[in-house]
């Protein structure tokens, strides 16, 4: 085995990154003011939807209908309520006939239609509520997201309000996505208002030193920021959801910090030994560096598997997941390297610590908060594996437990519950839902293509009648060769009822060629198009992660495990989701009105970011049992002091990751409070249960063939692998003799002393 006693003198991407570091930090925040400018107003060219599959028989006839028959599906409702009075007063009557030609003359506006207009036809019951106080005019917007966000602005101020004997409300799927996307904005601001100011005191306790603190939260700002210029140019090229905005705060604030606390606590820890500055970037740049850049790399990859799905609102926070991944990841191997050359030992000024504790040398301070001496994660290290088989059962049999809730799952489509009780638009949908019978503006458009005969489209009306599900047939409505139905559920829109009408209408024979959308038909092709995806999303995250891990660790067994740990490590996050969001518990301590049902998108893209930052945690660990195993051939050993010098670092890490997630969280859309919430509460479980007890307990277990590969896979890894130690693959071989694997003997003891001096 060969040790480095001396650091090599800086070379190689050392030199060219510290080489000018002023100059370095100078073109940086250049290029941050040019990301401010080309991001600068990126939410308003965000869109608020992108569940649906463009490939599907529900798009494709939801975009001719648009062309054929504009008015066919309603995306505007107003609700009119008389008071006491009943909605056939003519007096109210004739307000609402105003109201309804006021509309019709606004630009980009289409067929209006109301209760009053459809009386005399005997189609107008589901316009009209159960107790004939409120009744319905409907319409259609036109146009884009944006350009229907730009008409609703224009013309809700001259409706909405007392009108007479009228009282209107504005409802409807437009006004729905609109008021979400001013919601999330509003939100986000909010979020970033307060995760800032607690991270800062958060990482003023892991490192003491106001200025140490100060370095992770300027890399996250600087990824944020680069990020919405990504953003902001791809919108001249494809649709983005404005979700996609909240994970780019959560993961460049929470990737950059992590990156930047291992960055500078290996700096630090190379000070305190004694390295000069260059020398210390050198070796921090070379070990923590590597296992940054292999970080990055993981959960680039998790993130990059939303790719394989239709609907651009997954796709989305790949494009966003991706750039801030990279982003904070070239920032704090570029510009973060830049500023410790320059700062050098006054890396550890202003250590607002010595208000508590005063006496500390430089090596203490350097060894202080996550980057602690490592007693208490030393002695949790030779607790797991001297109980490593009880452990190992335990952790895993509670984190099965806790997904337990998950088989439960119903999935839908979001609507106006995502946002709060008091939102307009929320307050209009829930009306109709209690008040008025079937579902008006949920019903299934038929979209009938080819010539057939009035007898014809009678017969076909009369089958699609007699179906269980349905509450009303109206049309057809002719034109050309073309023609569509409107179908009314029994029930609510996407509710088991409305989707099993979809599949029946699909079903029903016809003499000519039928198309079905609507609320609940978007929902059946999203779940069937996720469906066929989800198998090729989940092996390209697997595939990639097992190749990206045995490259850093030479072994067959150890991806294995972390592919597998990590995916129990979520179990949790996925249970907890149901049981709270979809069963409603503490819905109203948290704020929120439960659907009954998960978005069908949603544990797609928890998942995929859950499983990259798990990965995260997880490279961390690995990278430094790696390096110690490298060094000393000692399995038990080196298990328990990756978990001893990362431990804190880890939890820490986490921590901070989490309080910016719980701010996410504090959004009043429900989506992302889920998405918030729930994260958080993965890092969470993964930090401090599957890395401090499942992970060392397992590799206690498996014991010295966790470092087994075959011998092709030994000379692959020897060529194309990547190690953060200088020892690169000097380790003895599995079957070569090795020192006592009890941590707790006198390799351990050795160890421990090493530490304490560290």
């Amino acid at each position: 085995m060969t040790e480095v006693n001396s650091p090599p003198r800086p070379g190689g991407w050392t030199r060219f990154v510290t080489a000018r570091p002023g100059l370095s930090l100078l073109a940086a925040l250049v290029l941050t003011v040019l990301a401010v400018l080309a991001g600068s107003g990126v939410a308003e060219r965000l869109g608020s939807g992108g569940w649906e599959d463009p490939a599907a028989q529900s798009t494709y006839a939801t975009k001719a209908l648009e062309r054929e028959f504009p008015g066919s599906q309603p995306n505007l409702l107003l609700l009119l309520d008389a008071g006491d009075a009943s909605v056939d007063d003519p007096a109210v009557t004739a307000e609402a006939n105003r109201l309804a030609a006021r509309l019709a003359a606004e630009k980009g506006v289409v067929g209006v239609g109301s209760y009053w207009q459809a009386k005399a036809s005997g189609t107008a019951s589901a316009l009209r509520a159960k107790d004939g106080h409120e009744a319905l005019i409907a319409a259609r917007i036109t146009g884009d997201e944006k350009t229907m966000g730009e008409t609703l602005d224009r013309i809700a101020p001259a409706l909405r309000g007392t009108h007479g004997p009228v009282e209107v409300s504005i409802g409807g799927g437009v006004a729905v996505r609109h008021e979400m996307q001013t919601v999330i904005q509003e939100d986000l601001t909010r979020a970033e208002v307060i995760a800032l100011p607690i991270t800062l005191v958060l990482l003023v306790m892991v490192f003491g030193s106001a200025v140490a603190a100060l370095l992770p939260l300027g890399i996250g700002i600087v990824a944020i920021l680069g990020t919405n210029a990504v953003l902001s140019g791809l919108t001249r090229f494809t649709d983005v959801s404005i979700f996609a905005m909240n994970l780019t705060t959560a993961l460049g604030l929470g990737l950059a910090i992590d990156y930047a606390l291992f960055i500078v606590r290996r700096f630090r820890e190379e000070l305190a030994a004694g390295a000069d500055p260059a020398a210390a970037i050198g070796t921090t740049l070379r070990t923590a560096g590597r296992t940054v850049l292999f970080s990055a790399l993981t959960v680039a990859v998790s993130l990059a598997a939303m790719l394989l799905f239709p609907q651009y609102f997954l796709r989305s926070f790949a494009y966003a997941g991706m750039a801030v991944v990279l982003l904070a990841a070239a920032a704090a191997l570029i510009l973060l390297p830049a500023a410790l050359v320059l700062l050098g030992e006054r890396v550890n000024s202003l250590d607002l610590r010595r208000l508590l504790r005063r006496g500390r040398t430089a090596a203490a301070r350097g060894g202080e908060g996550a980057e602690g001496d490592g007693r208490l994660w030393g002695r949790t290290a030779d607790l797991v594996m001297r109980r490593a088989p009880f452990f190992a059962l335990a952790t895993t049999a509670v984190l099965v437990l806790l997904g337990v809730p998950f088989l439960g799952v119903k999935f839908g489509t979001a609507d106006d519950r995502q946002l709060p009780s008091s939102a307009e638009s929320h307050v209009v949908q829930q009306h109709i839902r209690d008040g008025f019978p079937g579902s008006p503006g949920g019903g299934l458009e038929v979209l009938a293509e080819g010539r057939a005969t009035p007898a014809q489209y009678t017969a076909y009306k009369e089958r699609v009648a007699a179906l269980p599900e349905v509450a009303r047939v109206d049309g057809p409505l002719v034109k050309g060769d073309a023609a569509y139905f409107t179908v009314l559920p029994k029930g609510e829109a996407v509710d088991e009822e409305a989707q099993r009408l979809v599949r029946d209408l699909r079903a029903t024979a016809a003499p000519f060629g039928t198309k079905v959308t609507g609320t609940a038909a978007v929902l059946v092709d999203s779940k069937h198009a996720i469906g066929a995806r989800l198998p090729w999303a989940a092996a390209f995250i697997a595939v990639v992660t097992l190749l990206l891990v045995f490259l850093l660790t030479g072994s067959v067994l150890i991806p294995l495990q972390a592919v597998l740990l990590n995916a129990l490590s979520l179990t949790a996050m996925f249970g907890a989701v149901v049981w709270v969001f979809q069963d409603g518990h503490f819905s109203g301590l948290l704020g929120f009105t439960s659907p009954g049902s998960i978005e069908t998108t949603l544990p797609v893209l928890m998942f995929c970011v859950a499983f990259g930052l798990s990965m995260d945690y997880g490279v961390f660990l690995l990278s430094r049992i790696k390096e110690e195993y490298d060094r000393t051939g000692d399995h038990a050993g080196a298990v328990a002091l990756g978990l001893r010098r990362t431990g804190g670092l880890i939890t820490a890490a986490a921590v901070i990751l989490a309080v910016v997630m719980v701010a996410i969280g504090t959004s009043r859309v429900t989506n992302t409070k889920m998405l918030g919430l729930g994260i958080a509460l993965a890092v969470l479980m993964d930090a401090m249960v599957v890395r401090s007890l499942l992970v060392p307990a397992v590799m206690r277990l498996t014991g010295r063939a966790t470092w087994w590969a075959p011998a092709p896979l030994r000379a692959f890894h020897r060529r194309f692998g990547l190690s953060e130690g200088e020892g690169g693959f000097a380790r003895p071989a599995p079957d070569a003799e090795a020192p006592s694997e009890d941590p707790s003997g006198p390799a351990g003891r050795e160890r421990d002393t090493a530490d304490a001096h560290h």
